[in-house]
């Protein structure tokens, strides 16, 4: 597994962990009598917060962790090298439009909802949703197309 696929793969574990957090809080917060504002919002700045924080200290673990792991294998100090060629930057260009499709077809849905009478409160919510869901495709994108070899 190459350095950008096990970065990737971090980014994909934290933030399934964050989408899990998000969705359990939002199907308890609507089975105790719907939507409340105050509610809502915080969990959007909590699951913001914590998808920034989180993805950058599980990418710096990640690094500290294979060199270790290279310097121990290799019984040497000498660094290892975290080459991106244009393979790397291609698959990360895909990944990336494959995300914003996703999120661009939430957005919409989202904004459906709006339009049907619910309330704006729901549209923020799946807004929020469809951005972490997107994240996931995205990750699973490159991860997919570092595996198939393009």
């Amino acid at each position: 597994m190459s350095y950008q696929e096990k970065n990737i793969t971090v980014s994909l574990v934290s933030t399934l962990l964050i989408w899990g957090y998000y969705v359990a809080n939002m199907l308890q917060m609507y089975q105790q009598g719907g939507l409340v504002a105050g509610w809502v919002f915080r969990l959007a700045g909590i699951v913001i917060l914590a998808s920034i924080i989180v993805n950058i200290v599980g990418s710096i673990l990640t690094n500290i962790v294979l060199s270790i792991v290279h310097a121990i294998r290799t019984q040497t100090e000498v660094k290892e090298r975290f080459i991106e060629d244009e393979r790397d930057k291609l698959i990360q260009l895909k990944g990336t439009q494959v995300s914003y499709i996703a999120f661009s077809i939430g957005v919409l849905l989202a904004m459906l909802t709006f339009v049907f009478g619910q309330p704006a409160l729901v549209m923020f919510s799946l807004i929020i949703f469809f951005s972490l869901l997107a994240e996931i495709i995205g990750d699973i994108s490159q991860i997919y197309r570092y595996r198939r070899g393009f």
